[in-house]
């Protein structure tokens, strides 16, 4: 049932994104009377259709569309979708109409400008349709992180290897002060940072970052987890230890005798008496008291504690326009910080690349309102931002050759853009062989 959810929603999101895109083209080349031939979800590839206002059954049901100037459908083929503009080289190849004289209501007869606004259309829809949603996440929900003020890490091996320890209190990534602990581990990556200022007990000390290891800093999860104080928040009614004396704000420093500093070190304590009970340490008010603490079959106390260091702020409609703006920003700044990590082979970010397995991953496994438009809000933003990269068979690189026209007053001619196209195509190909691979190989 999890999977199912997870791929309904996946299907969903990247099916409203890429219609948002691709009516971003159409919609311009509307205003400027240019005529869109199909206008399609998902790829018709070998004439394949699974609804179509021109064949089959819908046209049937509906004989007014028929008669249509654009061909509106869903192909059988998940990858993407297009809006095929006559008088384009495009990803559908069809090259027949550029072989015929040119019509005035046909893509290469308009101005560059015009083309320009074409092409433009669907990286404008996705990060317009972005800050919508993040304008829309703020109001409703406002901004929830855990700030990196006064939290301490606790690390994985990999950090320990790199010089982190346990407790140390993260200052600065050479100049970059960091402000939301969720993204120490991002942060440290995307800038490549070379020297990470910490505060380890009273003395700030300097953890000098080597290189060769980004790679394994992009593929190891969990760097720095927060290092929680076990300070009790709740107690919920299905516990073992519900009513047995311990208070919101009770620290728990010890299990049978043994002490500890944070909530990680003490589950393997508590873990050990599964199915009976143990004395448990507590500060409460500056004095140390003994309770029993119960440990169920499972090897948990079920006592839920407080996370440090969480800001949660709110804002009105008007308010929350410039904090969605700034979010939006944000994430699009980390998206362009990623893709410069991927085209650089060193720091082996290409092994994080995925395909559509990937972004199922990220989908909680239960519907969440919040999460689903948070991702699709961030998926947006990627999308967007990826169109804009200058290869031949994204909006970018048609977006540099009509940029080329207008500033040079030449043209590229029909046989260049036929063979960039061909090239774009193939690049992308190898890409999403990239994706799928490394999909695979976390799977199995």
């Amino acid at each position: 049932m999890a999977i199912l959810l997870k791929t309904v929603q996946v299907v969903l999101a990247l099916s409203i994104l890429i219609v948002i895109h691709e009516f971003g083209h159409f919609s311009w080349a509307k205003l400027f009377h240019i005529r869109v031939d199909k206008f399609f979800l998902f790829f018709d590839v070998g004439g394949f259709r699974l609804l179509s206002t021109k064949h089959g059954w819908f046209s049937k049901l509906f004989p007014s569309l028929k008669h249509k100037e654009t061909e509106y459908g869903i192909g059988w083929l998940p990858l993407g979708g297009y809006c095929k503009i006559n008088g384009m080289i495009d990803e559908s190849m069809d090259t027949e109409v550029m072989k015929q004289d040119p019509k005035p209501w046909e893509f290469r007869t308009k101005p560059a400008w015009k083309r320009l606004l074409v092409m433009f259309g669907g990286v404008l829809n996705n990060f317009l349709f972005a800050i919508f949603v993040f304008i829309l996440i703020m109001w409703i929900w406002g901004d929830n992180f855990v700030s990196n003020k006064d939290n301490r890490i606790y690390v994985n091996d990999l950090a320990y290897d790199m010089g982190f320890r346990t407790g140390d209190r993260i200052l600065s990534f050479d100049d970059y002060v960091p402000q939301d602990f969720d993204m120490l581990q991002a942060d440290l990556a995307r800038r490549q940072a070379h020297e990470v200022k910490v505060l380890r007990g009273k003395d700030t000390v300097t953890v000098y970052v080597d290189q060769k290891m980004m790679p394994q800093v992009l593929n190891t999860p969990g760097m720095f987890n927060i290092a929680v104080p076990f300070v009790v928040d709740t107690i919920p009614p299905q516990s073992p230890n519900y009513g047995a004396g311990f208070k919101r704000g009770d620290r728990i420093v010890s299990v049978d005798t043994t002490s500890f500093e944070f909530l990680q070190d003490a589950r393997p304590l508590i873990a050990a008496h599964a199915g009976g009970s143990v004395d448990a340490g507590v500060v409460r008010d500056g004095d140390t008291l003994s309770i029993p603490m119960a440990v169920d079959s499972s090897g948990s106390a079920l006592i839920y504690a407080r996370i440090p260091g969480v800001e949660i702020r709110s804002y009105n409609l008007i308010q929350a326009v410039p904090a969605g703006l700034k979010l939006a920003g944000r994430q699009m700044n980390g998206y362009l910080q990623d893709l410069k990590m991927v085209a650089t082979p060193s720091t082996g970010a290409y092994k994080s690349v995925g395909s559509f397995i990937a972004i199922g991953q990220v989908f909680p496994s239960t519907w969440d309102w919040y999460r689903f438009l948070y991702l699709l809000a961030l998926l947006s933003t990627m999308l967007g931002v990826m169109n804009l990269i200058p290869i031949p068979a994204l909006d970018g690189g048609h977006i540099v050759f009509t940029l080329y026209e207008m500033l040079t007053g030449r043209k590229p001619g029909l046989k260049f853009l036929e063979a960039a196209q061909v090239l774009g195509m193939f690049f992308l190909l190898l890409l999403m062989f990239l994706a799928f691979g490394n999909d695979f190989r976390r799977l199995f």
